[in-house]
């Protein structure tokens, strides 16, 4: 596999494999290249994957009612992502997965993950450190948009991830933060 070297220092963070556990796993995991603005997910669509970037920059939104967007996730590389509430039960959702850029993903379905956790139990322990971690990082980003104000917000995405700031449009940094574009620049010329 041409991203096995990635993939097992990614996994490397949290367990330590054998050559044998890791020749195992690497099956399981289906590289896909995408091309920017493709979709790796659509609303509607049933959800079977999640995927693991190894290169470029992905989003998940959705649309309101009043067709408003609303980013609920970036995913840069090293970064997991999926329409999860979906993927979990195997139904359709309604987040899209979208490219920013051109991207190099590891693709794992929920029975491709199933199976490598029975073949090589150690793997449960790095799903279920990677999901924790996820879910830390959710209810940190939750309490974030309903305690702090918008010039808080800004700050503290600029300090986490100023990379980002550099691969994506304001425009998309407002939606995420759930701010105007206009409040956005305001607080840009402000820092």
């Amino acid at each position: 596999m041409e991203y096995a070297f990635f993939l097992r220092k990614h996994i490397e963070e949290i367990v330590q494999l054998t050559d044998e556990e890791f020749t195992q796993i690497v099956p399981f995991f289906i590289p896909k290249q995408v091309t920017k603005k493709d979709f790796l997910i659509k609303g509607g669509q049933k959800v079977i994957s999640e995927f693991l970037v190894v290169e470029g920059l992905l989003k998940a939104f959705m649309f309101d009612d009043s067709g408003k967007e609303h980013i609920i996730q970036f995913a840069m590389e090293n970064w997991w992502i999926s329409d999860y509430p979906a993927f979990s039960k195997q139904e359709s959702g309604e987040i899209c997965v979208q490219a920013l850029e051109p991207c190099i993903v590891l693709e794992l379905s929920l029975e491709n993950k199933g199976k490598m956790c029975d073949l090589v139990p150690k793997m449960y322990q790095f799903h279920a450190q990677k999901s924790f971690s996820g879910y830390v990082a959710l209810q940190k980003r939750v309490l974030s948009m309903l305690k702090n104000s918008a010039k808080e917000k800004y700050e503290l995405l600029l300090s986490q991830y100023p990379q980002l700031f550099q691969r994506v449009s304001k425009t998309m940094i407002a939606h995420y933060l759930g701010l105007s574009r206009e409040t956005l620049s305001r607080l840009a010329k402000e820092k």
